[in-house]
């Protein structure tokens, strides 16, 4: 066991403990950027001008209306910028653009007294100051495809020779898969509040989850080293991906303003503007080609990823990557060649959301396996199980799968504590003496790997100081948006120093007290900071164990002691992820430290006449390693389960697609037309349970990430809903479910398993697949598209 998952009997680590700011939180104490306001005296409130257009060249920008506004004090534009004027790190993400790339987009900002006086001088500009030469767009991942919109770099990943494995198999098929995004609804909006000292210092208070970065970006577009600039993240009210990239023009337009004003500056985003503004979940379109053994084993896998990339390229590359990487999801393929691209279409610039590309890659082979299960003439929880990885095996990228053996365990425990067998029992016979509504149980794995795609991102840092009374206070680089990341923290330093977990206290994440951080993402932010605050506070262990020679001092005695006899007790910690190694432009190597597993079951009943649903139970097992902090990981499988299921399901991302002046303009921009989970979606009967028995070795106190694996969990909701819409058909439909699942696209499948007859599978015929996703000769085609889904 190594030093760094050995965990002592009296650890603080693994104890059933509340969150470390639940009391703030439900007694509304709990401060979040924008409470922060009214701590500053003649704060300026920014407001954007945004573009009514998808694509436009802006041939006229006046500011002079907005100056005529009681209240605006200033307006910014390109031409205020010192240094780079651009948002982003790769140089394609202007803060003010010269030509339009989406609806909404943000032209300039004003500056008023008020937030009220700062929203009619935009008016006033928007009106009168500022004209537009609308230019062509493209909207839909399609369109992107027909017109060769790409940006990017193209990735492919591959092993063994497709095209002989595909001619060999026994039953080889065809299709096609579309997915929509995801808006990222955290309750916290973007925020920023930025203050500018007597030195010239930028201090920048941000809801974000890649403070460093912010910091960086805030610097380039002032024109400034990076140490003249100071962010801070105290909490945010929900983050999921959505503030890892996007947060930083907000942030650079607050600091730009107060640089310019002498004054503080606030920028805080409505709901509408938050959701026309920023980048969501990418959106899909898979073209592919599987083959099949007569024993049901996947021989080969053919397919080429799309993904809807937006205006700028944002984080779609690595999104992608991690795509291509789990395409495979639980399932050992032999022959595989995937290969990924992005689409530039005219609408926010997508970017990371829980999973970071991951769901969507496995989306596409377990909808593969739904599709193509009842043309083989199997139960789908069988194909499933009979194709998972066994020991020794590798990914298509060349990584070996450990303890895929707990995969195994997960599923045996699930079918045994769930009653599996029983309940399919009856099912069958509910469904065989209801002709309007049907019941389906659907069960699906999940393997995740954990680590960022680019190797470099795997470290992190931490400071911690012991004061002379004995009490400990945390500083680390990661940030905390509701998942708990400072409640483990606190737990590991109380461990690793032995002392109380009431004596540790934890400061909010600062650029200036831990440099160069990563992102708090990829599932990584207890790995990362877990190491880096153990490792400090192993040092100060160390010194004060040489000054206890074995006495035995209590803890108080012992740290005033050291203080007396001039022994440093504060430490800088840090920690690197060790064992990987990533080359990108051939898409082979180690990516990932460990893969974290999990196993769903989840029975659904569907209404034949409105494809209404309801969830009647879930029962999940999922693999965190032996946990850092119980509560907090099965609050994070339950919140990612909803959550997944939320994307699958319900959340119905639209985009206007007309050629009228509104193209390309979100329509679904609050929660009355976008539609989130809630009590009522929640399934009548929620079982999580964590998987005993499964210390990580080489994992801080040998535990595993959680945040992210839990949300592809919900695969098997919209399994369970494709099985009961096929219900309603003759034996051995194969039904093409659109995602979201929504009750309208359940009902377009019950039609079609009503109206559908038993395919029959057809030979192989030679010949590769068209790259515009359409069946080759031969193949078995996927069920005809629902009216709802016909291009026009």
């Amino acid at each position: 066991m190594s030093a760094l998952s050995q965990r002592p009997d009296d650890a603080a680590v693994g104890l059933t403990v509340p969150h470390e700011s639940a009391a703030l939180h439900v007694t509304g104490a709990a401060l979040y950027t924008d409470d922060l306001v009214g701590r500053f005296r003649d704060v300026l409130h920014a407001h954007p001008v945004q573009a009514p257009h998808a694509h436009a060249r802006i041939s006229r920008l006046d500011p002079t209306p907005a100056l005529h506004v009681p209240g605006v004090v200033r307006i910014l534009t390109a031409a205020d910028v010192p240094g780079l004027n651009d948002s982003g790190v790769l140089g394609d993400q202007p803060l003010f653009p010269a030509e339009v790339m989406h609806h909404g987009q943000a032209v300039c900002w004003v500056l008023g007294e008020t937030l009220e006086a700062a929203r009619r001088g935009a008016e006033a500009i928007a009106a009168s100051g500022v004209d537009y030469d609308p230019l062509p767009s493209v909207i839909t991942v399609r369109e992107a495809m027909a017109a060769g919109s790409f940006q990017g770099a193209d990735r492919h990943v591959q092993r063994g020779d497709v095209e002989t494995a595909l001619h060999d198999a026994a039953q080889v098929f065809t299709g096609e898969t579309e997915f929509a995004g995801q808006e990222h609804f955290y309750l916290e909006t973007h925020a920023s509040l930025a203050v500018v000292d007597e030195s010239g210092q930028v201090f920048v208070q941000s809801s974000t989850q890649h403070p460093s970065e912010t910091q960086g970006i805030v610097a380039h577009v002032l024109g400034v080293p990076d140490h003249a600039v100071t962010v801070q993240c105290l909490r945010m009210g929900g983050g999921f991906g959505g503030k890892e990239m996007q947060p930083h023009g907000f942030a650079a337009v607050a600091a730009l303003g107060a640089t310019l004003t002498g004054r503080p500056v606030r920028v805080r985003l409505t709901r509408a503007q938050d959701v026309t503004m920023t980048g969501k979940r990418h959106g899909f379109h898979a073209a592919w080609r599987v083959g099949f053994d007569a024993e049901g084993h996947f021989t080969a896998l053919e397919a080429t990823l799309t993904s809807d990339g937006g205006w700028s390229l944002d984080l779609s590359e690595p999104v992608l990557v991690r795509a291509l990487c789990h395409v495979d999801n639980a399932y050992f393929i032999p022959n595989v060649s995937v290969r990924g691209r992005i689409a530039l279409t005219h609408k926010t610039s997508q970017t990371a959301f829980r999973g970071f590309g991951g769901p969507q890659g496995m989306l596409v082979i377990e909808d593969i396996i739904g599709r193509c299960a009842p043309q083989l003439g199997l139960e789908p929880h069988e194909l499933r199980r009979r194709n998972f990885y066994t020991a020794g095996q590798t990914t298509p990228y060349g990584q070996e799968v450990r303890h895929p053996d707990r995969l195994v365990r997960a599923w045996d425990t699930i079918a045994e504590s769930a009653e599996l067998d029983t309940r399919r029992a009856e099912i069958a016979t509910f469904n065989a003496s209801h002709a309007t509504a049907k019941r389906a149980l659907a069960v699906t794995p999940v393997k995740f790997g954990i680590s960022f795609n680019f190797t470099p991102l795997n470290q992190a840092g931490a400071l911690v100081h012991v004061y002379k009374d004995g009490s400990v206070l945390i500083n680390h680089g990661g940030t905390e948006m509701g998942q708990g990341l400072h409640t483990k923290m606190i737990q590991v330093a109380a461990t690793a120093l032995g002392v109380p977990l009431h004596r540790v206290r934890l400061a909010p994440t600062r650029t200036d007290k831990v440099p160069n951080t990563s992102a708090t993402a990829a599932s990584s932010g207890a790995d990362l900071n877990g190491g880096a605050v153990k490792d400090a506070c192993e040092q100060i262990r160390a010194r004060l164990d040489a000054v206890d020679d074995g006495a035995g001092l209590a803890w108080e005695d012992l740290v005033a002691k050291a203080y007396l006899a001039r022994v440093q007790l504060w430490a800088a910690g840090f920690y690197r992820t060790e064992g990987l190694g990533w080359d990108a432009a051939t898409m082979h190597g180690h990516p990932f430290k460990y893969f974290a597993y999990g196993v769903a079951a989840a029975e659904v009943e569907v209404d034949g006449f409105t494809g209404a649903y309801r969830t009647r139970r879930v029962d999940i097992v999922h693999d965190v390693g032996d946990s850092l902090s119980p509560v907090v990981d099965v609050g994070q499988i339950e919140g990612a389960f909803v959550q997944g299921a939320g994307w699958l399901t319900l959340e119905d991302l639209r985009w206007d697609e007309g050629d009228g002046p509104d193209r390309g303009r979100v329509t679904t921009q609050a929660a009355s037309t976008y539609k989130l989970p809630s009590l009522s979606e929640m399934p009548e009967v929620f079982n999580v349970t964590l998987l005993p028995d499964a210390h990580e070795d080489g994992a801080v106190y040998g535990s595993k990430a959680v945040g992210e694996p839990p949300l592809m969990l919900a695969f098997s909701v919209r399994e369970a809903l494709r099985q009961a819409a096929a219900a309603f058909g003759p034996p051995g439909v194969s039904i093409d479910l659109a995602s979201p699942a929504t009750p309208e696209a359940v009902y377009w499948a019950i039609e079609l398993a009503r109206s559908a007859v038993p395919a029959t599978p057809v030979p192989y015929a030679a010949g590769p697949a068209p790259r515009d996703g359409s069946p080759a000769a031969g193949d078995v085609e996927p069920v005809s598209a629902p009216p709802w889904q016909v291009q026009t």
